[in-house]
């Protein structure tokens, strides 16, 4: 019955969350967008304390079943186990734990945010990982699925459906998404669980808490024969048979052990702590390690807080390439640049509810796959809030739509070389026409043959940044308006 239960809940919380980064109509993140406020890494960057201290207080208490139970990643990879032994049961066998190497893991993972290189850790983040995975890999097949929809449907004079755009935002992320695919379907098709127990800095600090668990998975040596269908239905290589031990800081309390014990030798109950330890409960992160441990995570959690408060119908003839911006543009909500990077572990999920086409993740190598804005699909229109609304990490705060109408973010620069009015003597005004802050004005001025023309006066501090001067440029390849960045925003 506990194993049907963390199934039925662990599907629920998967298939939420997958929907969550595949809806593109912008409805789902009303009902589900607290899945993705209940991960683990994005609460603390967050600094969501209800979030973090429910987490801990569960682990505590029922061991690490938010690994098997709420984390999309270790779901996913349980998934991938569940088909290979359908060629091969009872596949599994007990390991030692790789200790030095899950702590090294978690340090570095916490030294990279407190560097400010949150892309580095964020290739490592168990929900930011999936997100990409989805948003990169299984969205295109499923907007390709809808258009197709769509299009039979239209054939029938229905309007049941609607194609939508499909592309790729960034190769650099596709590939890392891909790469992080490969390696996580292997390890878990050979090995199960091998990328939480070793790699995965949630698994490392859960797994330290989890050791003191009040309910733990424990073998009754009085009926145990050693037959060990135990370890070899464990796919966190956790349970040593003989010595009928289970090293609780892996385990996941997927009672998979305890469903296929025919003698039930194992049961899900209080356990004591005995006096006597193997080496490897000596091996593993003790009291001072999960210490340690706390103090690097809440380190970092309160470096990420320290930069956040001190920062505080026409044909397309040829297609807009993105102009090379000093500085990158970030949405309203970020506060600034420095705190947008600090906080975000590039999951993607505002990418993935950007209506306008507008956010797409950095190809940089110091913004590797964090999401910035750009204009040539689309600009961010004033009553927009998508990205803010479904932000768990805080890298982009809860705002309104008088906010966001009020708060500058970037400055539209005028390119005089790029402009078809001033080369070409052609009659534009579309800045001017789609300004919604009305912050561009045409003035008229002598060309080289005599006639006068009209050029765009940009007007700097009514400019918001919005980007739908740059969107609605007909020049090409480049606009000859773009937006320029700012560090910090601020309320005009």
């Amino acid at each position: 019955m506990l194993r049907k239960i963390r199934i039925t809940l662990a599907t629920l919380f998967f298939a939420g969350i997958t929907a969550l980064f595949l809806d593109f109509t912008g409805a789902l993140p009303a009902y589900l967008g607290w899945m993705a406020k209940m991960q683990f890494i994005p609460a603390i960057l967050a600094t969501n304390l209800a979030v973090i201290i429910g987490l801990l207080l569960v682990t505590l208490l029922m061991g690490r079943v938010y690994c098997s139970v709420v984390c999309p990643l270790g779901i996913m990879q349980d998934i991938v186990s569940w088909f290979a032994a359908r060629r091969k049961k009872r596949r599994f066998t007990y390991s030692k734990g790789k200790t030095a190497l899950r702590v090294t893991m978690l340090v570095l993972f916490v030294a990279a945010l407190v560097a400010n290189v949150a892309w580095l850790a964020a290739l490592i983040e168990p929900y930011s990982a999936y997100g990409r995975m989805v948003n990169n890999l299984l969205s295109p097949l499923y907007l390709w699925g809808n258009n197709l929809l769509a299009y039979i449907a239209e054939r029938a004079d229905s309007y049941a459906f609607y194609s939508v755009d499909v592309w790729i935002k960034s190769g650099a992320t596709l590939a890392v998404a891909t790469i992080t695919l490969v390696l996580l379907f292997v390890l878990a098709w050979r090995n199960g669980r091998t990328w939480c127990n070793t790699i995965c800095p949630v698994g490392t600090l859960l797994g330290a808490v989890s050791r003191y668990s009040i309910l733990k998975p424990v073998i009754d040596t009085s009926k145990c024969t050693g037959c060990k269908v135990c370890a070899r239905n464990c796919k966190a290589s956790c349970i040593n048979a003989e010595a009928h031990e289970i090293d609780y800081s892996r385990c996941v309390a997927c009672m998979d052990c305890i469903e296929n014990c025919s003698r039930g030798a194992i049961a899900y109950k209080y356990a004591r702590r005995g006096k006597a330890q193997t080496e490897e409960q000596k091996a593993a992160p003790g009291r001072r390690e999960f210490l340690t441990a706390g103090a690097v995570v809440a380190t970092g959690s309160l470096f990420a807080q320290a930069n956040k408060k001190v920062d505080g119908g026409l044909a397309i003839i040829e297609e807009k390439k993105i102009p090379k911006r000093t500085t990158p543009i970030v949405p309203v909500g970020a506060a600034t640049l420095r705190s947008f990077t600090t906080h975000c572990t590039a999951c993607q999920l505002c990418v993935s509810k950007c209506p306008n086409d507008v956010l797409r993740p950095s190809g940089s190598i110091d913004r590797l796959m964090q999401p910035e804005m750009s204009f040539e699909r689309g600009f961010c229109r004033p009553a927009c809030t998508a990205c803010a609304d479904v932000c768990p990490t805080g890298a982009i705060k809860p705002i309104v739509p008088e906010q966001k109408s009020s708060t500058k973010i970037g400055t539209a620069v005028w390119v005089a070389d790029n402009c078809i009015a001033n080369k070409d003597g052609v009659r534009c005004n579309n800045c001017e026409r789609h300004c919604p802050n009305g912050a561009i004005t045409m003035i008229t001025k002598d060309g080289n043959d005599g006639k006068k023309v009209r050029i765009p006066m940009i007007d700097a501090e009514r400019c918001l940044g919005c980007g739908a001067c740059e969107y609605v440029c007909p020049s090409r390849p480049f606009s000859a308006i773009f937006v320029e960045g700012i560090e910090e925003h601020r309320t005009i």
